[in-house]
C-alpha cells in the first residue's frame, strides 16, 4: 500500500527512540532538519510545485502549534478550576492568549480520521472552523488541501504529529521559521519576497532596540521583523502584546496571509494590509512610528513618478534615476516620529549613488539622522549573492552629542559559513556587533550569547574605540571629505598586519552592480540631453 511506504520513509527519517525528549531540549536543529527532510520528500512525491506546497505545509504547522498551545491552556484551566464543574468557553482560552479550537479543528481529530475519510475536505473544514472562532484570522488560513494527494496529506499530518507535545516554548516557532527559510531557499527569487534571513533581522532589532511603541514595516513579507521584535521584548521579561503595536504593508495578498499566520504562531496580531507602498500610504505613516524596520526590494525600476510627485513622504525629492532605492529610504525616514529609529537592508550601491540620489543622501547626512552603517558580506540572502549594507537612522540623536557623527562597522569578515553558497551570523557575532553600537551610545553591553571573548580581543578596556578593519566613528565633516559616501569600507580601513579578504567573484559582482547603476544614470542623462536639444531646436 502506498501510504505504508510513505510512513516507513518518514519513520526512517524521523526515528526518535526513548531519547526524544533529550534531543528536543538539547538540539532543536536536528528536529527541524529531520522534519524538513520528511516534508520535502513528500513534496517530491506529490504533483505540487514548491511554491504550491509551501503554504499548505505552513498551514498545517500553524494548526499543529495552535493545538499544542490549546492543549496546554486546557490543562491549566482544569487545574485552576480545582475539580469544580463549570462550563469552559472560548473566553477562557482567549484570556490565556491562545486561539480557540473547536473539536473538528484539533490536530488529534485529523490524525485519527478513518481511512475512508475525505482528509483534504476535513483539513479545509478545520481551517474554516478556526477562522469562525477567531475572527482576526478570517480568510487567512489555507483551504486548498484537497489538491494534495490523500496519501501525501495523511503522511504529512503524521509527520508533523511527531513534534512532541512537551516541546519547549519556542520550538514550534523555530520550526515554522526554519521551514519559512527553507521554502525561501527552494523557491529562489520568489522566496526573497517573503523572507529575510533571521540573523540579519536579529541584528537590526538588536541595534534599533524596539522596547516600546509603534513598529512599522512597509515591506513586511512574512513578518520576521515583528517576530524578532517580540522576542527581543520577551527576552527582557516583558509582554510583547503590551509593549508594541504592529503595522505592516505588503504588495501581495498571499504574503499578507503568510505574515498574519506567522504572527499568530507567536501569539501576536497586527494591522497588516495589502497595498503597493510606492503609491499607497495605507497607514498614514508620516511622523507616526517609533520604529521602522524593512528589507525592501532593491533597484526596482519602472516606478510611475508622476503618481508620487506630490507625495509628502518624498520630502527630499524624487530621484531622477529609474531606481526605487532612495524612495524606500525616504519612506523609512519620514515614517519616524521625532525620537524614532529605523533599521533596514539596502543595496551596497545606494551608499555611493550619484547624481540626484547623491543630493538626497547629502541632505539626510547633514540633517544628523544617520546613526549607524553596517557592511554585510556576500551570500547572506537566498535571492542575491551580493553584499548589502544595513542602514540605521535615529531622529532622536540630533539632540545629543552624536548629532554630527556616524558609526561605521565593517562586518564583511564576520560570518559563519553554512554551506558553499550561504553564510549567517551566529548569536555570538550578532551580540558582538550590537555591543559595538551599545558602547558607542554609552549603553550597557550584553554577554548572554557569549560575545565576551570577541569584546576582550577588540575592546580590552570595555569601552568603545575605533578598531582598524572593524569600526570607525566619523564626523559629518569627514563624511563630506569622502564625497558624502556612507560605505563603511571607506572609513574603517584594513586591520594592521592583516590582508584584506579579497574575493574576486564578490568584487566583480559588486563592480558589475555599480556598472549597471552608472549605465542607468547614463541613460537618464542621455534622455535629458536629448530633451534639451529638442527644446533648443524648437526655439530656433
Amino acid at each position: 500500500m502506498i501510504l505504508y511506504n510513505y510512513k516507513e520513509v518518514i519513520r526512517n527519517i524521523l526515528f526518535f527512540p526513548l531519547r526524544r525528549r533529550k534531543i528536543m531540549t538539547g538540539n532543536h536543529n536536528e528536529i527541524e532538519k529531520k522534519l524538513w527532510i520528511a516534508a520535502d520528500h513528500l513534496r517530491a512525491n506529490s504533483k505540487l510545485r514548491s511554491h504550491e506546497y509551501s503554504v499548505p505545509v505552513l498551514g498545517l504547522l500553524f494548526l499543529r502549534f495552535a493545538d499544542h498551545r490549546f492543549s496546554a491552556a486546557e490543562e491549566k484551566i482544569k487545574k485552576q478550576s480545582g475539580g469544580k464543574r463549570r462550563t469552559v468557553s472560548r473566553i477562557d482560552y482567549q484570556s490565556e492568549g491562545v486561539l480557540y479550537l473547536p473539536d473538528k479543528a484539533r490536530f488529534s481529530y485529523l490524525l485519527n480520521l478513518p481511512e475512508a475519510s475525505d482528509v483534504g475536505m476535513a483539513v479545509n473544514d478545520a481551517m474554516k472552523a478556526v477562522e469562525v472562532e477567531n475572527t482576526e484570522l478570517k480568510d487567512i488560513l489555507p483551504k486548498s488541501y484537497n489538491r494534495l494527494e490523500k496519501d501525501v496529506l495523511i503522511a504529512l499530518i503524521r509527520t508533523l504529529s511527531d513534534i512532541p507535545m512537551d516541546a519547549e516554548g519556542d520550538m514550534f516557532g523555530l520550526i515554522y521559521e526554519y521551514f519559512l527559510g527553507k521554502f525561501a531557499m527552494s523557491e529562489a527569487q520568489r522566496g526573497g519576497e517573503f523572507f529575510t534571513p533571521t540573523p540579519i533581522v536579529k541584528l537590526i532589532v538588536e541595534i534599533i532596540e524596539p522596547f516600546h511603541g509603534r513598529i512599522y514595516d512597509p515591506a513586511c513579507g512574512s513578518g520576521g521583523m515583528f517576530v524578532q521584535s517580540a522576542k527581543f521584548i520577551k527576552h527582557r521579561k516583558k509582554s510583547p502584546s503590551k509593549e508594541i503595536m504592529i503595522y505592516g504593508q505588503e504588495k501581495t495578498d498571499g504574503t499578507v496571509k503568510l505574515c498574519k499566520m506567522n504572527l499568530a504562531v507567536y501569539g501576536l496580531s497586527g494591522d497588516i494590509r495589502s497595498g503597493n507602498t510606492y503609491y499607497d500610504d495605507i497607514h498614514k505613516s508620516l511622523g507616526k512610528f517609533d520604529f521602522v524596520m524593512a528589507n525592501p526590494p532593491f533597484n526596482v525600476s519602472g516606478i510611475d513618478k508622476e503618481k508620487i510627485k506630490d507625495d509628502k513622504r518624498f520630502s527630499y525629492g524624487i530621484p531622477r534615476t529609474d531606481n526605487g532605492n532612495y524612495l524606500w529610504i525616504q519612506i523609512f525616514l519620514n515614517a519616524l516620529n521625532e525620537k524614532g529609529r529605523a533599521g533596514f537592508v539596502m543595496a551596497n550601491s545606494a551608499a555611493d549613488a550619484r547624481q540626484s540620489e547623491f543630493e538626497i543622501r547629502k541632505q539626510i547626512i547633514e540633517d544628523g539622522v544617520v546613526d549607524v552603517m553596517v557592511a554585510v558580506g556576500s551570500n547572506f540572502f537566498y535571492t542575491v549573492t551580493l553584499p548589502v549594507t544595513l542602514w540605521f537612522f535615529d531622529k532622536g540623536k540630533n539632540k545629543t552629542d552624536k548629532k554630527n557623527t556616524v558609526l561605521f562597522i565593517d562586518a564583511r569578515n564576520i560570518y559563519k559559513q553554512i554551506d558553499r553558497a550561504h553564510r549567517e551570523f551566529t548569536p555570538e557575532q550578532i551580540e558582538f556587533l550590537a555591543n559595538i553600537v551599545r558602547m558607542y551610545r554609552g549603553e550597557k553591553i550584553e554577554t548572554t550569547a557569549g560575545s565576551t571573548e570577541m569584546l576582550k580581543e577588540n575592546f580590552p578596556d570595555g569601552k568603545y574605540q575605533d578598531v582598524a578593519g572593524l569600526c570607525k566613528v566619523a564626523t559629518v565633516e569627514e563624511i563630506k571629505e569622502q564625497g558624502y559616501s556612507l560605505n563603511p569600507g571607506r572609513y574603517v580601513g584594513v586591520a594592521e598586519g592583516k590582508k584584506e579578504d579579497f574575493d574576486f567573484k564578490e568584487k566583480l559582482e559588486g563592480l558589475n552592480e555599480e556598472l549597471e547603476k552608472l549605465n542607468a544614470e547614463a541613460v537618464e542623462i542621455y534622455k535629458q540631453i536629448s530633451k534639451n536639444i529638442l527644446i533648443l531646436l524648437n526655439g530656433i
